[in-house]
């Protein structure tokens, strides 16, 4: 395997387990309090928005398994990481716009920079 396909599977592992994360806050923490402290939320907003938030996370949940697929798959075919690592990027650049910047940094920079390293392959 090379080096480049070691280092794009590194950064794919990590992005499906910041999702993974991202999956449980929204699910299960979302009105606990390490759900309202990294949301930002008050106790009213949490219990307002949880059943929206744990959607939100199920779709999370959906781009860990699309992500752990691409690994499971050959090292040769980079079209499922591809294609999930651009989801997470458009994810990720669409919650900047609308949310926060933050999110570009924390959700769409790693996945851009694990979808270079397969392009560069």
């Amino acid at each position: 395997m090379h080096a480049l396909d070691i280092a794009a599977n590194i950064i794919v592992a990590i992005v499906a387990l910041f999702h993974a994360w991202f999956l449980v806050l929204e699910m299960f923490l979302w009105d606990k309090p390490i759900g309202m402290r990294t949301f930002r939320l008050t106790p009213e907003r949490a219990r307002d928005t949880k059943v929206l938030a744990a959607n939100q996370g199920l779709y999370n949940g959906f781009l860990v398994a699309g992500l752990l697929w691409g690994l499971w798959l050959s090292p040769d075919d980079h079209g499922v990481r591809a294609f999930f690592l651009g989801c997470v990027v458009v994810a990720g650049v669409f919650g900047a716009m609308t949310v926060g910047r933050r999110i570009l940094y924390v959700q769409a920079l790693p996945a851009l920079v694990g979808l270079a390293l397969l392009l560069l392959r």
